[in-house]
């Protein structure tokens, strides 16, 4: 929708793929079909596969790293290709796609809409202590995936220009500066937007998949017989006779499924249809053809082991592999920071992150966002993580941990959601989700033998976001209750202008409060100092729901007062933000009638004063001070225009 224009006039970015869903409606509330269909599907390998399209660069090499000390023989090359393959099949075809998927929050997926869907009472007082626990494990699971986010671009980038050493020893010691560099670079075009880059994510991917189809297929020609990794009997042999090093050795496989969580997170830019399409239609075909590709190449040569999917490549065709390795890297490397930036805008919409400035890159696609903070302190962390690891392998190392405790975190929750959404009885969802827990559950054990060895790093990552925005939720309910003892009820201040009879003065003030029946702190300041009110006074309060968006049309609630007074109510999702300035224009024809030239706005500004009262620890008053002083200004955030705001600061003791 687009507001009227003048002062406060601002586009609002349409939906994605915007000429089908004119109405507002999200990609999920239509069903695809034909050339729609294709090009969602095509967009959706672009976007949501970029990861786990890639693990074929590392994957089938980490499981026969020296440290797992297991020997390339057929017997174990086999048992590795059906672990990958079952692995595959049942976390991403069955659990993810055929599952997990049908849990939608209003056409929005990832694991914060999950946590809304499976417990929507969390915010009442009805929730219980199950609840909690289960929220702040959602929570948890939402902070570990900026782990993975910072891995990714390092560990899929490094490992596409380590094929240069496949080429020549020459480029040796430029792999780390090479993969810098580029990092340097593809962070730094974050904030044009993947508008016009999007276009190709989907085709280059296109050309990646069919490429290492291809390669795949060569393979499987001059040994045929790797195809019996089909049978799951390979894969239970292979625990069965390695014991603690086969269970190890699951630690690496699990790499080939890194980023299934993805699949989930963005169904809101393309529905579940599209996504399914192309990963039965092309990614997973793909993906098998090129790890038994890789594994008839190890039947035959077991000292390709060192880097068997560039080896696999005719020496021709090495540097195109690169370069297309490459583009395929950085789009994986974008899907993650996408989603970085996705997952803080809705921490911030459900209170569990203070404001960030948000830009949003593309005037049709509203998924498109850049936020300065998050994407700075990625690009450190990434760099930081190449120069210290050094290679793809000891990157390797730290990957996974915080993506299986994701998974088994988004199964319990799937548990409870099925519970509530479809009324499915506990001898249905125990067994099936216990199922997937049980493979996670084994992953996450393998994986926790990384800790030593970099897997710390997500975990610290994860907590300390977990850290950040568990004080930010806490602080935040802990302020309102310390304001709440100085609110005066509505009607009661109405009361009391009715009786007393301020002077009034020309033009139209808003304020704006966090609770619609309470009188704003910002007016009893201003009243009290400067003892006058404006001759129409409009109270402001902005909700965000449990849902991803609000039809415009259920948008705004407006309720006439008297002697001038308006409240007016407006409601956002969690995936969008919010717009005063356009709040107000959309009041005009509900008969607001106000000029924006005489408006002004009032906001309250506290400044935070850690104190030894019940409440939070003093450590985390000082964290939730630091946040506060450190957010985004509400004038930036709610878009407001700066020359029209009057702030009143209080001090508050936490």
């Amino acid at each position: 929708m687009k507001t009227a224009s003048g002062e406060f006039g601002t586009d609002k970015p349409k939906p994605d793929y915007a000429s089908a869903m004119e109405a507002g409606h999200t990609v999920t509330t239509t069903h695809p079909s034909g050339k729609f269909l294709a090009v969602l599907s095509l967009g959706a390998l672009g976007v949501v596969y970029g990861d786990i399209g890639t693990s074929p660069l590392y994957a089938l090499r980490e499981c026969f790293a020296p440290a797992h000390h297991l020997l390339p023989t057929e017997r174990n090359i086999l048992g590795v290709l059906s672990l990958i393959v079952w692995s595959l099949t049942l976390i991403v075809s069955v659990k993810y796609l055929c599952f997990v998927m049908r849990a939608d929050n209003k056409g929005e997926g990832g694991i914060l809409s999950l946590m809304s869907l499976a417990f929507p009472e969390r915010r009442s007082a009805q929730a219980g202590k199950l609840t909690a626990v289960f929220v702040g494990l959602g929570i948890f699971g939402a902070a570990l995936l900026y782990g993975d986010g910072i891995i990714t671009p390092a560990v899929t980038i490094l490992g596409a220009i380590e094929g240069l050493n496949v080429a020549t020893p020459a480029f040796e010691h430029w792999i780390v500066p090479i993969t810098v560099a580029i990092l340097i670079g593809f962070f730094s075009f974050q904030r044009i937007g993947t508008g016009g880059v999007g276009r190709i994510f989907g085709p280059v991917m296109v050309l990646w998949f069919g490429s290492i189809s291809v390669l795949g297929v060569r393979g499987i020609i001059r040994a045929p017989e790797v195809l019996s990794a089909l049978n799951p009997t390979h894969a239970c042999e292979f625990v069965r006779n390695n014991g603690p090093k086969g269970f190890l050795v699951l630690g690496a496989v699990f790499l080939a499924i890194t980023g299934a969580e993805a699949l989930y997170a963005d169904m809101g830019h393309f529905g579940r249809r599209p996504i399914r399409v192309a990963w039965f239609a092309m990614v997973m075909p793909a993906l098998l053809l090129n790890y038994f590709g890789q594994g008839a190449l190890l039947l035959r040569d077991p000292s390709a082991v060192v880097n068997p999917f560039y080896r696999l490549a005719p020496s021709w065709a090495l540097y195109p592999m690169v370069i297309v390795a490459t583009a395929a890297a950085i789009i994986a490397s974008q899907a993650l920071i996408s989603g970085a930036f996705s997952l803080t805008m809705q921490a911030i919409q459900l209170g569990y992150s203070p404001r960030m400035k948000i830009e949003h890159t593309s005037s049709s696609t509203r998924g498109q966002i850049y936020i300065p903070h998050v994407n700075w302190l990625l690009m450190l962390a990434c760099i930081g993580l190449v120069i210290g690891f050094g290679s793809s392998s000891n990157l390797a190392a730290a990957y996974g941990i915080a993506v299986t405790l994701t998974m088994i975190i988004t199964t319990l929750l799937f548990y409870f959601a099925a519970r509530r959404l479809w009324n499915w009885s506990v001898w249905v969802a125990a067994p099936l989700c216990g199922l997937f827990v049980l493979v996670e559950v084994a992953f996450f054990g393998a994986n926790l033998l990384k800790i030593a060895h970099g897997g710390w790093f997500p975990l610290v990552v994860g907590l300390i976001i977990f850290t950040v925005m568990a004080t930010w939720k806490t602080g935040r309910r802990v302020l309102g209750e310390r304001l709440r003892s100085s609110f005066i009820p509505l009607p009661l201040f109405l009361d009391d202008v009715e009786r007393t009879a301020p002077i009034r003065v020309p033009g139209t003030a808003v304020f704006l409060s966090s609770n619609a029946d309470a009188t704003p702190l910002a007016l009893l300041h201003n009243l009290k100092h400067n003892r006058v009110l404006h001759q129409s006074v409009i109270f402001l309060t902005i909700q965000t729901e449990d849902v991803p968006h609000i039809h415009v049309q259920k948008r705004i609630t407006l309720e006439k007062l008297r002697d001038g007074f308006h409240r007016v109510v407006a409601r956002y999702g969690f995936m969008e933000d919010p717009n005063v300035p356009e709040v107000l224009e959309q009041c005009r024809p509900l008969g607001l009638e106000f000029d924006s030239m005489s408006t002004t706005f009032f906001l309250s500004r506290e400044t935070i004063i850690p104190t030894k009262n019940p409440g939070m620890a003093i450590w985390r008053e000082k964290l939730f001070a630091f946040l506060s002083r450190n957010a985004q200004r509400p004038t930036d955030f709610f878009r407001i225009p700066a020359n029209r705001v009057v702030e009143l600061g209080m001090q508050v003791e936490m």
